[in-house]
């Protein structure tokens, strides 16, 4: 932090900031609208204002994170889900490397859309494996609720060797355990 918090532009703007939050939160006006009329002039005080009270808020939370341990623990396990889908993307996605080689529009939604059919069926199938397997009783008493946690729909990914789609057979999913 370079400077404190100024509160004296907080308070002295402080019903131009209401009225435009009550304009967006009422639909009178846009965020469009209301951003457009201070980026034009970004010394406006009440857009100074607004950048004041995200200050307070980035500190206030800040002073929250550092001091509840349960509140790091959910971020943390947040962060970690999303590594584990980024990881995910990483290894499904077909291309140069992971990136969309065109500047097409199509092809880049074609290839965005094919990954997220990609990603719910791999979601979809590694939620039903589990499932099928913690369906047998001798398995459900063995894990332990640490156990249970770390289980994701993402785990199930092979980054190396070749995938063979046989469209002839099915997987034995929700028949039971054999």
């Amino acid at each position: 932090m370079t400077r404190p918090i100024r509160w004296d532009v907080i308070e002295n703007n402080y019903d131009r900031v209401i009225k435009c939050a009550t304009a967006i939160r009422t639909g009178s006006a846009s965020n469009e609208a209301n951003l457009s009329r201070f980026t034009r002039a970004a010394s406006h005080t009440a857009y100074q204002a607004m950048l004041e009270i995200g200050r307070a808020q980035r500190t206030r939370f800040v002073a929250r994170y550092l001091r509840d341990r349960d509140l790091q623990r959910e971020i943390e396990d947040g962060l970690n889900v999303v590594e584990a889908w980024n990881r995910a993307n990483a290894v499904i996605y077909y291309g140069k490397g992971g990136e969309i080689s065109t500047n097409n529009r199509e092809e880049v939604e074609m290839a965005a859309l094919c990954l997220r059919i990609l990603q719910a069926s791999i979601v979809y199938l590694n939620t039903l494996m589990p499932q099928d397997v913690l369906a047998e009783p001798r398995w459900s008493e063995l894990l332990t609720p640490g156990d249970r946690s770390g289980l994701t729909p993402l785990f199930h990914i092979r980054p190396y060797g070749e995938v063979r789609l046989d469209l002839a057979s099915r997987l034995a999913i929700g028949d039971g355990p054999s």
